[in-house]
């Protein structure tokens, strides 16, 4: 094994370093207590051609990989500006549509995507089902050489943003299938179109992205607008989750080493009683078994990231990257709060602002609970339980 990055990988790794120097974490705090899309950041790390990191070259892209996602989430999160519209678009949209829609699809979308001209984000969670996806009712019924879609999402990321959405819909009922994964396609969908509209949801996780309930009344589609087989696009809705989870540990592995280091900093020049509060084994512990955690998780994430770029399966150790990224994420801004004390939930730090995100991402985009489940049933043969 070989855990040094190649040059390309480590300039990605310190992109965020780089753009950092003027798009602080003041600057994404700044937007995101304001629940204002961060447009100045986003437009320069699309002038910089990361948008499109996962999409060939041909269609505007840099033809890198999951590694190189990896990589770039967790250097930017490192300095406290994740972008969660680069994993609903950079890495699910756009290279489950280079991958699998035609050619015609490619030429039309991608390239405008990679200038970062035009956003995508990704409907699948729908009130009704929540994690059980086999459960969504959002149906694209078929009327001579149309598609008429229907239905209601929830917890879509920077719709309001969005020119397209890649939907996971139903082309035929529950009731219809021989296999219950049978049944559902991919759509890309114009968020302008008529019979779309959406709603915010008030969260209060601090967030620049908005998160928004999705309606689709009789949305007319054609097979133009299908990524991949019409009922079969179960497999493919699989292989962008994976990625979904790696990229989201980064994030939440990112945002813990930096709280770590805030509070390291802050403890060594800290005085209250005869010296540093940074050299009580108290306050040190913590921190160090949150460092060892962390590092730990962003181990695993990359192993994952690995697995995905050989085609190798990635859905166990992608599960346990999530869990554990999330958990070392929490712990770590935790512990950072605790060193920083009462200044730990002030405004000026930011720390309580970053705990809301890491502990957003031990629910979502999938709870802990059935990565868990997975994790019992396919690593350890255990009876499945739901």
């Amino acid at each position: 094994m070989n855990f040094e990055l190649n040059d390309e990988q480590r300039m990605i790794y310190e992109y965020g370093d780089q753009v950092a120097k003027k798009f602080t974490q003041k600057y994404w705090l700044e937007k995101a207590r304001k629940n204002e899309f961060p447009r100045e950041l986003w437009e320069q790390v699309s002038a910089d051609g990361f948008m499109g990191l996962m999409v060939p070259e041909q269609y505007g892209g840099a033809g890198l990989g999951m590694m190189e996602m990896t990589l770039l989430m967790e250097g930017l999160s490192n300095n406290g500006i994740p972008l969660l519209s680069l994993v609903v678009g950079s890495t699910m949209a756009l290279p489950v549509i280079a991958e699998h829609g035609s050619e015609s699809m490619k030429q039309k979308y991608l390239p405008d995507a990679c200038r970062g001209e035009k956003l995508f984000c990704f409907a699948i969670t729908e009130p009704t089902a929540g994690t059980n996806t086999i459960k969504i009712n959002s149906i694209a019924k078929k009327k001579g050489e149309r598609y008429y879609l229907s239905g209601q999402k929830t917890f879509i990321t920077s719709a309001d943003e969005s020119a397209y959405a890649l939907v996971v819909a139903r082309t035929k009922p529950h009731t219809d299938v021989d296999k219950k994964t049978d049944g559902f396609t991919l759509f890309v969908v114009d968020m302008k179109a008529k019979g779309v509209s959406m709603t915010p949801l008030e969260m209060g996780v601090v967030l620049p992205e908005q998160q928004f309930q999705v309606f689709f009344d009789e949305v007319e589609l054609t097979d133009d607008d299908v990524v991949g087989t019409i009922d079969k696009g179960f497999d493919i809705l699989f292989e962008s989750l994976n990625p979904e989870r790696i990229v989201v540990s980064a994030i939440c592995t990112g945002m813990g080493r930096l709280a770590l280091n805030l509070a390291a900093e802050y403890a060594s020049e800290r005085v209250v009683f005869k010296g540093p509060i940074g050299a009580y084994q108290g306050l040190q512990h913590p921190l160090a078994e949150a460092k060892t955690q962390v590092e730990l998780a962003s181990l695993m994430a990359r192993q994952a990231a690995w697995l995905v770029d050989n085609d190798k399966p990635a859905g166990e150790v992608s599960s346990m990257a999530k869990i554990a990224a999330a958990d070392a994420g929490i712990k770590a801004v935790d512990a950072s709060i605790q060193c920083f004390g009462g200044n730990g939930f002030t405004n000026d730090y930011g720390l309580y602002d970053m705990y809301s995100v890491v502990r957003l991402l031990k629910t979502a985009p999938i709870n802990r609970e059935m990565l868990l489940n997975y994790v019992a049933e396919k690593s350890l043969g255990m009876p499945r339980s739901y």
